[in-house]
């Protein structure tokens, strides 16, 4: 019985151990040549190498914790990081250059493009790919993060993509919806010609007085090479497994954006959560009703959006 008793304890242990890894949390930097990123690591502790997830944060100044001034801080990506280290996976998330700890990598963000946020995203997986502590690489990238994952997912060896609120149409088709649904009928004209202008590949001076933040001119250079974009036509071209997440009360992107990935890539499957807005928690669908959602750093995830996740991983094929 005394021996019986002590394997059952055994078996416990063993469980428990294997439901909450021990985690090594780390910084880790990135040396590009054209400047350091920092970033932070968490890696469970077992025999085997887990699988890695670089975690690609959205646009503008948003750091590696999901974290952006104009906004305030919401912990999302953080949060996000540490539901995959309970379950066995390891992550890297990463400021972006010019963006917090990596600011001084491009402080002038004239000289920030979506080539150059690509090739460092390349760059951190091709790291992470020849690190013997880890297994496969999965891209995971939130808003606008989604597109960028999508477009170095081949060159940076990744096994899988997952955008999670990643737009599916042309960044100049969303601008013009926005501004349609925000400038008075005086305004929206010259807002519509600056977008066509920086399509054109050429910069202006000439801004709306309530677009001055979101077009003022040093930023406009890296605008242009996101108005070169077709996030449905880069993911289209994704080879690997992906996973298209959204949630159906999300009012910055919408769940026809997701369908539209999907449409680009039927093979990729298809997450949508009820209740889950941009931010990836549980809110009403009005913005006015989000505002907690998005400057309150204690509200956890969407429960199904972590166990999505998790469970497209853990399916993955072997490599």
């Amino acid at each position: 019985m005394k021996r019986r008793l002590t394997a059952l304890l055994l078996l416990l242990f063993a469980s428990l151990a294997q439901a909450a890894p021990s985690v090594l949390q780390r910084p880790i930097d990135l040396d590009t040549g054209q400047g350091v990123l920092h970033g932070s690591l968490l890696l469970p502790q077992q025999a085997t190498p887990p699988p890695v997830v670089l975690i690609i944060s959205g646009s503008g100044p948003t750091d590696r914790d999901g974290n952006n001034p104009a906004s305030g801080r919401i912990d999302n990506l953080k949060r996000l990081a540490l539901l995959l280290a309970g379950e066995h996976i390891a992550s890297v998330r990463f400021d972006k250059r010019g963006v917090a700890a990596s600011q001084p990598a491009t402080p002038d963000e004239r000289d920030l493009s979506v080539e150059r946020y690509v090739a460092d995203v390349v760059a951190w997986g091709q790291k992470l790919r020849h690190d013997p502590r880890f297994g496969p690489l999965i891209l995971v990238g939130h808003s606008e993060g989604a597109l960028i994952a999508s477009l170095a997912a081949e060159q940076a060896g990744a096994s899988a993509v997952i955008t999670l609120a990643g737009s599916g149409r042309p960044i100049g088709d969303v601008l013009r919806e926005q501004l349609a649904q925000r400038l008075p009928p005086a305004q929206l004209a010259g807002g519509v010609a600056l977008i066509e202008r920086l399509q054109a590949g050429q910069t202006s001076l000439d801004v709306p007085p309530l677009l001055r933040q979101v077009f003022r001119p040093s930023v406009q250079p890296y605008l242009i090479t996101l108005l070169r974009q077709d996030p449905a036509a880069a993911f289209a071209r994704l080879k690997v497994p992906a996973l298209i997440v959204q949630g159906r009360n999300d009012v910055q992107v919408e769940v026809a954006d997701a369908e539209q990935l999907k449409a680009a890539k039927p093979d990729a499957q298809l997450a949508l959560i009820d209740g889950m807005n941009h931010v990836l928690r549980i809110s009403p669908k009005g913005m006015s009703e989000q505002r907690d959602s998005y400057s309150n750093p204690q509200l956890p995830l969407a429960q199904a959006l972590g166990e999505r996740i998790v469970q497209f991983i853990q399916h993955l094929p072997a490599a």
